[in-house]
């Protein structure tokens, strides 16, 4: 079995590290991908993937990235269950095991 997942997107929220209840780091970070076809009124539609990653990753990304850098993430497609207004809904999310720094806001405006 393989469960692989490979990203490079855009940051669409600003990032922030929070801790969870065993006071491991961890940082949630929506990604923004483009497909790469139009859809029917010739525009590209784009794609929001929510990422997950954890302790260093997680320090080292909120370090040095912001919204609107771009950033490849390697890692695994896991679902869990949570509880909304007393339903169960099933959330797929990227838990990330590497997070590339592709490029950042600061350094395109500057070329």
């Amino acid at each position: 079995m393989l469960n692989q997942v490979v990203l490079v997107g855009r940051i669409v929220y600003d990032l922030e590290l929070k801790k969870s209840d065993a006071l491991k780091k961890y940082l949630t970070l929506t990604l923004a991908i483009p497909r790469s076809f139009k859809n029917m009124e010739g525009s590209y539609d784009t794609d929001f993937i929510k990422c997950i990653v954890w302790d260093n990753i997680a320090e080292n990304t909120s370090l040095y990235c912001h919204k609107g850098d771009i950033v490849g993430v390697k890692g695994r497609l896991q679902s869990r269950s949570v509880k909304k207004n007393d339903k169960k809904e099933i959330v797929m999310e990227v838990v990330g095991e590497k997070v590339t720094f592709l490029t950042s806001k600061s350094s395109e405006e500057n070329n």
